[in-house]
């Protein structure tokens, strides 16, 4: 049996993370960020989302939010406030502190709501959802569909690609430069197979009538009832409350 919130419609689900994100764009200030994180943690299990398969797909945005504070501490213009520490030429100060603090939670507080939602929707779902509900052209949510299903694939083609090139004796051993180089044209390669596949997968839409403007019969129905309204009214007061932590504080 799915959890509360993994059971409820698609479209609503997305709208909710939406509009619970927009409110951490407004802001710079810490607080309501790590906020959102702290709801979005305890929300989880809602979700059906265990804490271990959560940071299996998160990881990335913790590199992401490392990558934009160690920037936002050595590029960042302004250097008011108390001097914590002097690395050479780079001051670091109680504001640069405290603004690379706020934009990695940030990162993570508007990503994290869209890991938890794709990870409790099944992309059928989703398009049939954004098809019945928000009247989505066919060809962009069989498209969208069609792109979840494909983006697996990517992983495993690039792991072909290496063997391949291993296989030729193409190997960087310890060398960066060519490590870098062999990157490049490794990732050009996926690129290329992409944009073939999604040719092929454009063409084979065509064919079957995904560019008329009729209607088309549906499999599954996905309706949109009260507890779905109600989910994305609990996101904008969530939201709400998130925006008043950080006045009152």
């Amino acid at each position: 049996m799915k959890a509360v919130l993994a059971r409820r419609n698609p479209v609503a689900k997305v709208a909710a993370a939406l509009v619970f994100t927009v409110a951490l764009v407004t802001t710079l200030d810490p607080v309501p960020p790590a906020v959102a994180i702290a709801i979005e943690l305890a929300l989880a299990p809602l979700f059906g989302v265990g804490y271990r398969a959560l940071a299996r797909r998160a990881w990335p945005l913790l590199v992401a939010a490392a990558g934009v504070a160690v920037t936002m501490v050595l590029f960042a213009a302004e250097r008011t406030g108390d001097t914590v520490f002097q690395a050479g030429p780079v001051a670091v100060t109680t504001s640069v502190l405290g603004g690379a603090l706020g934009l990695a939670l940030r990162v993570v507080a508007i990503a994290l709501p869209g890991v938890l939602v794709f990870a409790s929707t099944d992309p059928t779902d989703l398009a049939d959802a954004l098809v019945q509900n928000v009247r989505a052209p066919y060809r962009f949510a069989i498209g969208a569909l069609a792109a979840v299903r494909l983006v697996p694939l990517l992983g495993q083609e690039w792991q072909l690609l290496r063997l391949a090139r291993r296989a030729r004796g193409v190997d960087a051993g310890r060398n960066p430069v060519a490590a870098a180089r062999i990157f490049v044209s490794t990732a050009f390669g996926l690129l290329v197979g992409a944009i073939r596949r999604g040719t092929r997968l454009a063409v084979a839409m065509d064919a079957r009538g995904f560019d008329r403007g009729g209607s088309r019969s549906q499999a599954r129905t996905q309706r949109f009832q009260t507890a779905d309204a109600a989910l994305i009214i609990g996101a904008l007061s969530l939201a709400a409350a998130v925006l008043f932590a950080g006045v009152a504080t």
